[in-house]
């Protein structure tokens, strides 16, 4: 049966379209042929903060043009966590990687998947007191290095410096003061701190400065060692807790950590149990009031009292890199003066280099405990994810007893003790 005109043959191609295809084929080949001639070194970078992407992302074309023989391929996935533990499943640890300084940075730190920078001259500078705080999370064998402290922040609490001084409030200097100023805000019809409840996550920023200072010495290595408990050693630390927890304004449940910002900025609360971390985000609200800091007193001697500051941001790279001159050179870039006071300056954080310091005025109140060195890192970083520690707090919080949560909290902590891993198979012991 013959084509009917309006179908032609499938089968049958037209000469200029053959010609035209044959062309665009050369160009295809010729543009490949291009790319295969890139000789530069390739690095992955993977880039954890989702509000510095395009901070880091310009950093890494910067340092291009300053090494046109490097080639940064700059990895922000939306779940960094998920993301990064499906890569190092895979054998495919990125060259370079910003991390948060918590309990995952320390248990991949002592999996051995992060170098040892231990007599690296970009140490040189870095203060010690941030060292030992990564120190503590994880190390890949005792003496090991495995971060650079990039950005700190400073966690203890926030507060509307003009409601005090309007309501003739000092800064609390021990725990029995912070009550009673809580208590004149009660009374005054201000919510004293807004409960967050709805992320479960931000009770653990009361916690760290509480426990720290209550817990007894060695706390952690002991209860790693199963020679004490959360029952023994954190009772204080609940009960203080949830003092605070009671001067929160009604169905903390109900309420976020955006939530809570706004409000804040709105000056529907007199304080915010959270850290410098939250300053920007607070800003964003566009406050009317000076957003002041204080180091949070967990006891009645204000000796006592020391500064949360976490490493918000860790730089590491692979142990088995296989460009490690080229890493070396970004790593040098990023560690900068100007590299590390710009990002301090935009996201209120505490630069980690000696002598350098951000004179932000949310910062002020905390700024002597920093310089002092009476800083120590946050005991909750010492839980990975298998340990349940947010809902514990936000179950404990909304009605439950000091008992029950540190029971529980024993509990989880000794079934993940007894497989004797954290995650990747790292011994606990």
């Amino acid at each position: 049966m013959l084509p009917r005109k309006d179908h032609p043959p499938r089968s049958r191609a037209h000469p200029g379209r053959v010609a035209t295809l044959l062309v665009l084929g050369g160009l295809l080949a010729t543009l490949l042929t291009g790319c295969a001639g890139d000789d530069r070194t390739t690095i992955t970078f993977f880039q954890f903060k989702p509000e510095a992407q395009g901070y880091f992302q310009d950093l890494a074309r910067q340092f291009e043009a300053q090494n046109p023989d490097v080639r940064v391929v700059v990895d922000n996935p939306a779940d960094p966590e998920t993301a990064l533990r499906t890569r190092l499943v895979k054998d495919n640890v990125p060259d370079v990687m910003t991390l948060n300084g918590n309990g995952t940075f320390g248990e991949f730190a002592s999996a051995r998947i992060f170098r040892d920078f231990r007599g690296d001259p970009v140490l040189e500078e870095v203060n010690p007191s941030y060292l030992d705080v990564i120190g503590s999370l994880g190390q890949g064998s005792r003496g090991e290095v495995n971060g650079l402290p990039f950005a700190a922040n400073a966690s203890g609490l926030l507060y509307n410096v003009e409601m005090f001084e309007q309501y003739g409030v000092e800064v609390p200097q021990t725990f029995s003061e912070l009550i009673a100023a809580a208590q004149t805000f009660q009374d005054e019809g201000i919510t004293p701190f807004y409960g967050m409840l709805a992320d479960a996550w931000t009770p653990q920023s009361p916690l760290a400065p509480l426990s720290a200072q209550l817990q007894p010495e060695n706390f952690f290595e002991e209860r790693f060692a199963g020679r004490t408990t959360f029952a023994q050693g954190w009772a204080e630390t609940a009960d203080r807790l949830g003092q605070l927890f009671r001067f929160t304004q009604p169905d903390p449940l109900s309420k976020g950590y955006e939530d809570g910002t706004a409000a804040f900025a709105r000056g529907e609360s007199a304080m915010l149990l959270l850290g410098s971390y939250a300053v920007p985000q607070i800003r964003l609200g566009k406050s009317e009031f000076t957003v002041g800091s204080m180091a949070l007193p967990a006891t009645d001697d204000p000796s006592r009292t020391t500064l949360v500051s976490g490493v918000d941001v860790v730089l590491t790279a692979s142990r088995e890199g296989e460009n490690p001159e080229v890493v070396d050179r970004f790593l040098q870039f990023l560690m900068q003066e100007p590299v590390m006071s710009a990002y301090c300056r935009a996201q209120v954080a505490v630069p980690t280099l000696e002598g350098l310091t951000n004179d932000d005025p949310a910062l002020a109140g905390v700024r002597d405990y920093i310089e002092a060195g009476r800083i120590v890192g946050f005991t909750d970083h010492q839980f990975i994810p298998a340990i349940p520690l947010a809902p514990l707090l936000q179950t404990f919080l909304l009605g439950g007893d000091e008992q029950t949560f540190l029971r529980d909290l024993d509990s989880d902590w000794d079934k993940v003790a007894q497989r004797r891993t954290w995650g990747l198979g790292t011994v606990i012991s």
